[in-house]
């Protein structure tokens, strides 16, 4: 058996008897209003907003409440086991922590108080080009915790070769490479604020410390920030692939390599055609298009048609364990959560991130075994019914 993650609950319990609450509010569906209190306007809409008039953040939600968990009882579900492996990566949970950037934005210590929660917990981080601190900074603080590495690709061979090189001797074990966002969707909430944390010199962390990358500037990023930071710009923006891309991303990364940003099942049966071992079926949160599909709708197609050739997760619009049980029983693998860590971060850092982390594996450990599951294994497409019009 694996660690009872339900536990978090007592400790919780026994903390309110002794006359101390939690830090702040348990219920991730309230963690964004209280995380407005803190943040500044700029850097909390470029977290909390969306594309558009917002109807694809909030199709995303909406999809999880067409479904309902049917518990079953006398299932012996009292001792279960999370524990999973996905691509080669055992985890304590089907659970990992999205990439999220610049998250200098959201706390000081930014990916790195990220990294120590993640690692204390044996949760997968996957770190973001977009990262406030390096790749190398990041593997530091991370110590043994399982990592993955997710691209925004550039346009330079050069570079990104570079960069992968980094992160694979970093001991990032797979490469998640994000697909829908070569160009910036309509986002009015960083449009009205006039916020491009990118433009400010945040999240830039991984070129600015590349070699490759500083050896093509006419001058070193501290005489020439601006610079520097228009020429990562273009090259990460502006260019959308093919599939026959993909080649070159095999012959430079030699672990696993996941699609993050698919929602059409023939682009889950493209990835499989071109030799990828996973995809997440993700909208992005729902910062990228707005009036898309939710992810969740998406997901039982797709993982019908290709579950059985290529590893499926999922992630937007994941806030509860209930969630995420019902993401598994639609297809997924595993789930990887965002906002809500986020969130953490900006209510206490390193504190912040795992007070969230372990209450959603609490909520999950707890909503599996009251439904009559012992581990993510038995949660199938007969664990949920969908709820009445």
């Amino acid at each position: 058996m694996s660690e009872r993650f339900a536990h978090y609950q007592s400790e919780l319990y026994l903390q309110g008897y002794g006359g101390n609450t939690p830090p702040f509010t348990t219920d991730p569906t309230r963690l964004e209003d209280s995380a407005a209190d803190l943040m500044e306007p700029g850097p909390f809409h470029y977290v909390a907003g969306g594309a558009g008039a917002g109807t694809t953040v909030r199709a995303n939600r909406e999809a999880f409440d067409r479904w309902r968990i049917a518990p079953r009882m006398l299932r012996e579900a009292t001792d279960r086991d999370l524990s999973t492996t996905v691509l080669g990566t055992t985890m304590p949970a089907p659970v990992l922590l999205a990439p999220v950037g610049v998250q200098s934005i959201v706390h000081p210590d930014a990916e790195r108080a990220t990294a120590r929660a993640a690692s204390g917990l044996g949760v997968p981080m996957v770190l973001s080009t977009a990262s406030s601190t390096s790749i190398e900074d990041v593997a530091a603080a991370s110590g043994d915790g399982p990592r993955w590495f997710q691209l925004y690709w550039p346009s330079d061979p050069d570079v990104c070769r570079s960069i992968l090189t980094r992160a694979r001797a970093a001991g990032f074990t797979a490469l998640v490479v994000t697909l829908d966002t070569w160009s910036l969707g309509w986002r009015p909430c960083d449009l009205d604020h006039g916020y491009l944390p990118f433009l400010r010199g945040e999240g830039t962390a991984v070129p600015l410390s590349d070699p490759v990358f500083r050896s093509k500037l006419d001058q070193p990023p501290e005489q020439d920030l601006p610079s520097a930071v228009l020429r990562w710009i273009s090259m990460i923006t502006g260019t959308d692939r093919n599939w026959d891309a993909l080649a070159w991303l095999r012959e430079h990364w030699d672990g696993p390599i996941v699609l993050k940003g698919i929602t059409h099942v023939d682009d889950a049966r493209s990835a499989v055609a071109a030799g990828m071992d996973g995809i997440v079926v993700s909208n992005h949160g729902g910062r990228q298009v707005d009036g898309a599909v939710a992810a969740l709708d998406a997901l039982p197609e797709i993982a019908t048609a290709v579950g059985e050739r290529i590893e499926v997760l999922f992630d937007s619009g994941v806030r509860t364990g209930a969630d995420v049980v019902k993401a598994l029983a639609l297809g997924a693998r595993a789930v990887l959560l965002g906002r809500p860590w986020v969130y953490g971060l900006a209510h206490g850092g390193e504190d912040g991130v795992r007070h969230v982390v372990r209450g959603l594996l609490a909520d999950l450990d707890l909503t599996l075994g009251l439904s009559g599951h012992r581990s993510p294994g038995e949660v199938s497409g007969a664990t949920l019914t969908r709820a009445p019009r």
